[in-house]
């Protein structure tokens, strides 16, 4: 029986991320945390003589969350843009996780025409010891896995 390597596990600190907007590629350096999750919408289907309700897959929705630092105007200023002309944005983010050390290698992940559901257009917290940040939730409509992890061996 293998048991997992603990070099092999991937340290979330590790992690870089870029946004690509209008095809300007810009380091997310003040990111905290992205989740990005696909989730597929099911149909019903029922058959006769049976006393379930199978369902099957009939497409699939991408959503997720970017927390950042509130450090940067750039989001608030592309929703402002929203408001003030009603032309919406879309843009890439590209997700790279890397352990040195771990046999699984490195992964990128680019998820494509990320759409921001909303932004905080301003903010203050005079109770909190905590640094400022921001949570944005989003939607995307593709993804596409440049780089997989190698696959690992358990020791």
């Amino acid at each position: 029986m293998g048991y997992f390597n603990k070099q092999d596990a991937i340290s979330g600190k590790q992690g870089k991320a870029y946004v690509i907007i209008d095809g300007r590629n810009e380091e997310l350096f003040y990111a905290k945390t992205v989740e990005a999750t696909i989730e597929k919408n099911k149909v019903d289907v029922p058959v006769l003589g049976k006393t379930n309700t199978p369902q099957r897959s009939a497409g699939w929705k991408g959503s997720g969350t970017l927390t950042i630092y509130y450090v940067s105007s750039a989001f608030r200023q592309l929703m402002r843009k929203y408001i003030q002309t009603g032309t919406d944005f879309w843009f890439d983010l590209q997700i790279v996780n890397e352990q040195p050390g771990s046999t699984a290698g490195k992964q990128t992940v680019i998820l494509k025409n990320c759409n921001l559901d909303s932004v905080i257009a301003a903010k203050f917290d005079a109770t909190s010891d905590d640094m400022l940040d921001e949570e944005m939730p989003f939607t995307f409509e593709d993804y596409d896995i440049l780089e997989p992890f190698s696959s690992i061996q358990g020791v």
